[in-house]
């Protein structure tokens, strides 16, 4: 498995790493995300390094044998460090790894666990104190081993700024996303997820695909033009009632079909559709004042907006446009936030 050629980049360095039980799909999501060559991006995007934890040839999922050209002496030139789905969560964590990732950490370097990768940054003590999260199926036994973590199962992805964990396995195409979206700004994630034919960003969490029954294609049908009248409607206030009597249901009905269909309320699916407009006008339009984002995006008032963005996203909706709609295109990419 050699690195990817570093050519003439010179971006944030993404080490990923690579064990006997590899997970091939979160390894893949990795690679595909940060090392596949994107030239259209210019010479700051990022460079790719695969780190082997031991020696090998080493086993992977699906049959495969891989051989990778780096050890452990990589890390110290990481800006990014991705740990993988571990090979089982109560599996041990080796000394020489966990002493590698403490010391990076120490020097500021980014950490991200993928899955149940969760379990060899709560081995390695980085996250004591702090929120995680991880495959909803795991959760039980990580915040049974490690009380002192706060671990959220309600979430795709937390990100405490030098130690990020993502939920299941898709939900790490969420979290690197999210990485690509703080280090170059709205407009290069959205070019990557095109590119992956992925949304740029999931409102919502885990819950929603918990035991959801599959979509029956007669209530899509019925429910999918109402959907879209409720996004074209953001700004006012949708009953329940007149939601249910426009889908022709009861109201009883209706929100059982629509939690089905969209694995959410009607009331969470409105105002996940609202932080998501909100978000795209801050990223986009720096020109208007966060009243009338507010307005426009049906929450009415900046303070009940205000309130949203920090129970949601942790952040205040002025620290969002700071911190998004300012970052340069591609091709004049900052430095990697750490």
């Amino acid at each position: 498995m050699p690195n990817a050629p570093a050519s003439s980049l010179r971006g944030p360095h993404v080490v990923t790493l690579v064990y006997d039980g590899l997970c091939t799909f979160e390894f893949g999501v990795a690679y595909e995300i940060f090392g596949l060559p994107r030239p259209e991006m210019g010479d700051d995007w990022y460079r790719f390094s695969a780190c082997a934890i031991e020696d090998g040839p080493l086993r992977a999922a699906g049959g495969l044998t891989v051989q990778v050209d780096r050890g452990l002496d990589v890390l110290a030139d990481a800006d990014l460090i991705i740990v993988p789905g571990w090979r089982g969560i109560g599996a041990p964590v080796p000394a020489p790894l966990i002493a590698e990732l403490q010391s990076a950490s120490s020097r500021g370097t980014r950490i991200m666990s993928l899955c149940s990768g969760v379990a060899v940054l709560a081995a390695a003590g980085l996250l004591a104190g702090r929120k995680a999260t991880t495959h909803w199926c795991y959760v039980d036994s990580i915040a049974a081993r490690y009380p002192d973590i706060t671990v959220d199962a309600d979430v795709l992805y937390v990100d405490e700024d030098s130690v990020l964990t993502a939920a299941g396995s898709a939900a790490a195409i969420d979290l690197c996303l999210h990485v690509v979206r703080r280090d170059f700004g709205p407009d290069v994630a959205n070019s990557v997820a095109r590119r992956l034919v992925v949304p740029p960003h999931r409102e919502g969490g885990q819950a929603q695909y918990i035991e959801t029954p599959v979509l029956k294609q007669r209530e899509g049908a019925r429910l999918g033009p109402l959907l879209e009248w409720m996004r074209e409607r953001l700004h006012d206030d949708q009953a329940i009632a007149t939601l249910a009597a426009r889908a022709g249901m009861s109201v009883r009905t209706f929100q059982r079909r629509f939690e089905a269909t969209t694995g959410m309320s009607p009331g969470e699916w409105l105002l996940g559709e609202r932080l998501r407009r909100a978000r795209d006008l801050l990223e986009k339009q720096a020109a208007i004042s966060l009243d009338d984002v507010a307005v426009a995006s049906g929450f009415g008032s900046l303070a009940t907006m205000r309130h949203h963005f920090r129970e949601r996203l942790a952040v205040s909706p002025s620290d969002y446009r700071k911190r998004f709609a300012a970052l340069k295109p591609a091709g004049s990419v900052p430095s990697p936030l750490r």
